[in-house]
């Protein structure tokens, strides 16, 4: 592993302690905008405290930054439990750290991606599947046909592993011989490995659930697809709603939503979501649509 990505995961990963304090994606941000605005000269030597103080980091912060970076040992042996677990991590320095990510999120894109599977269905074509756990039965037989569709026109599935919607979709799509990229809000480690599934995390291989990670993971989901469908949100309400309004706010990729009749298609719509009936799933690669920045 190289130093830049071993720096990478340092920085911004709890690497199994719960009690440490690694940097935030703000505060990574902060870092690399500060860097850029003032380069150093350390490519021979470690970075030091007065490296952070000159660019305006108060010297506990500096030093807060320098003590994540002396934690080898400890990402020595994380590093060898995930590989137990065939766990791996991309780091955002890594050549196969899915470049939509970047483009789409800049320097808010992750730091780290854990991977459990093969990383390289991250560079494949992709659409993404959000909807409720709940489902209507016109909408879960919505959320089976993106899976089927993009198994049989050749799109790697991205969702988010939960009961409902996702899970729907991604059965669907294996069922129908396609691939899914799964974005977890659970421990990575404990997913059960398949030939056709990526599992990837954001904070750990073995982090428990959150809500905050699973609010967090729908930016993921919303960015890696080339097109995002809702199969059902509640307006005002769960992951569904916030991850789709968050990505209709940032023009992430094009949305999709089902053709329900509900308050909360109507209300994405006036956003900018494209509102679709069922049979306009046969040709994915025909549904363009709008990407609006509305605030």
């Amino acid at each position: 592993m190289r130093a830049v990505d071993r720096g990478f995961l340092m920085l911004c990963s709890h690497l199994g302690n719960p009690e440490r304090d690694p940097l935030t994606t703000s505060q990574l941000r902060t870092l690399f905008d500060r860097a850029a605005q003032h380069p150093q000269e350390t490519e021979d030597r470690l970075l030091e405290v007065s490296d952070l103080t000159s660019l305006g980091y108060s010297h506990v912060q500096a030093q807060r930054i320098i003590s994540l970076l002396e934690d080898d040992w400890l990402l020595d042996r994380y590093l060898r439990q995930a590989q137990k677990y065939s766990c791996q991590p991309l780091c955002r320095s890594s050549r196969q750290y899915p470049s939509v990510l970047l483009d789409r999120l800049g320097a808010d894109a992750p730091g780290c991606l854990w991977i459990k599977g093969d990383p390289a269905l991250l560079s494949t074509p992709m659409i993404s599947l959000v909807g409720s756990r709940d489902l209507r039965p016109d909408n879960q037989h919505f959320a089976l046909m993106v899976g089927y569709e993009a198994a049989r026109q050749g799109y790697t599935l991205v969702s988010g592993n939960a009961r409902g919607a996702d899970r729907t979709a991604q059965d669907a799509c294996l069922q129908a011989g396609g691939r899914v990229i799964s974005i977890v809000a659970d421990s990575l480690h404990l997913q059960p490995s398949h030939r056709r599934i990526t599992y990837v995390s954001e904070d750990g291989f073995n982090c428990p659930f959150s809500s905050i990670r699973a609010l967090s993971r729908n930016r993921i989901i919303h960015c890696l697809g080339s097109r995002t469908f809702v199969a059902q949100s509640a307006q005002n309400h769960g992951g569904s709603w916030d991850g789709t309004v968050k990505n209709l706010r940032a023009g992430w990729s094009p949305v999709f939503c089902f053709q329900d009749g509900s308050e909360s298609t109507r209300a994405l719509a006036q956003m900018g979501a494209n509102v679709i009936a069922e049979d306009a799933l046969q040709d994915l690669k025909a549904l363009h649509g709008a990407q609006i920045k509305w605030f």
